[in-house]
């Protein structure tokens, strides 16, 4: 979840800082991924053996535009690079309905 969605979720008064603080440090911690979404907030998802044993595995994750979340998807990242190139880092987001938020709407009808 973005930041601003857990403040809104929490039901409480606490200051935005202190949010930021908690997520980063759970990002230090390896507790949660930090992912930059194309609508340029910061998301946090809670790491289910996403991990290697030396470093994270590149996965895709989802973003849900109704209930905000975003989740690890068990699909490993594949790709080939031309000649030359190094990556660092992978940040692959899809975006769309979850499958919880698409079978709430399915019931509603």
């Amino acid at each position: 979840m973005s930041q601003d969605a857990i403040e809104r979720r929490i039901g409480i008064d606490v200051d935005r800082a202190t949010i930021y603080r908690v997520l980063n440090r759970f990002y230090e911690d390896g507790i949660v991924h930090k992912i930059v979404a194309e609508d340029g907030k910061q998301y946090f998802a809670v790491c289910q053996k996403c991990e290697g044993p030396n470093e994270p595995l590149p996965h895709f994750h989802f973003r849900c535009t109704q209930c905000e979340t975003i989740q690890c998807l068990p699909i490993p990242v594949q790709f080939t690079l031309a000649e030359g190139y190094q990556v660092d880092h992978v940040n692959c987001v899809l975006t769309g309905v979850c499958k919880d938020c698409q079978e709430d709407a399915f019931n509603l009808h």
